[in-house]
């Protein structure tokens, strides 16, 4: 169960929180090799002062923090988290310096839910996290 985390300062209708929510996890499957029924997404909102980035410009900051399963390449995680970051800058205004993401790998039984326990992935994964 990959668990991606979004901070930011940008303020969003629930309406929108939602829409990027489906859009994010449908780009995370298609770029990571996955289903989407196990992807768990967080949008949290905070004030300006609660976030800080140094190379920041004016506007709204998000950063990304995704929790996944170990065993993809360099090339599909970057490929997520450029698409990923350019859908929040567009639907959120947030200019390209004030987003980024960290990703933190796990071995798959690390994440689970109340129903199951995760697997190790491979590039032919039909069944997902």
């Amino acid at each position: 169960m990959p668990l991606l985390q979004f901070d930011t300062t940008a303020e969003a209708s629930a309406e929108e929180r939602e829409r990027f929510t489906a859009a994010v996890t449908d780009l995370y499957a298609e770029e990571m090799a996955t289903t989407t029924g196990h992807v768990a997404v967080v949008i949290r909102e905070h004030p300006p002062a609660n976030l800080s980035l140094g190379r920041a410009e004016e506007g709204p900051l998000c950063f990304l923090s995704a929790d996944i399963r170990e065993g993809r390449s360099f090339e599909r995680k970057r490929s997520f988290a450029l698409a990923a970051m350019e859908l929040a800058a567009e639907r959120f205004s947030i200019p390209e310096t004030n987003l980024k993401v960290s990703f933190t790998e796990h071995a798959g039984e690390e994440l689970m839910g109340v129903d199951r326990v995760g697997g190790e992935w491979s590039p032919t994964e039909e069944d997902g996290e």
